[in-house]
């Protein structure tokens, strides 16, 4: 993150096709960061940045799901759009905070 990215919202959570890890919305980006862990001694890492998406690269958001709730963006990638599913704690928290980070974001 450069110094004028503010962290708003991080969670560890799966997206239905990358799997575990850790979800960050921040004032510029959505990115999502691949994460091993170990039962044995209780330990995590995170491997790699695997998803890292710019607000105004974001062309949808929702959240969808009865009994396993997802929050929901659809992005803009070099080979058309694609859908990501998150499986987080507040859906429509993470909802509203992603709508409201890209509505206030300026491009510099």
């Amino acid at each position: 993150m450069d110094e004028s990215e503010k962290r708003l919202k991080q969670e560890d959570c799966n997206e239905d096709t990358l799997g575990a890890g850790i979800l960050t919305l921040t004032n510029k980006r959505i990115a999502f960061d691949k994460t091993r862990g170990r039962i044995a001694d209780f330990t995590k890492r995170v491997d790699e940045t695997i998803l890292d998406v710019p607000l105004n690269e974001i062309t949808k958001v929702w959240k969808e799901g009865l009994f396993i709730k997802k929050a929901c963006i659809r992005a803009k990638t070099k080979d058309g759009e694609q859908d990501y599913k998150f499986g987080v704690f507040s859906t429509g928290s993470w909802q509203k905070d992603i709508q409201k980070a890209i509505n206030d974001y300026k491009p510099q």
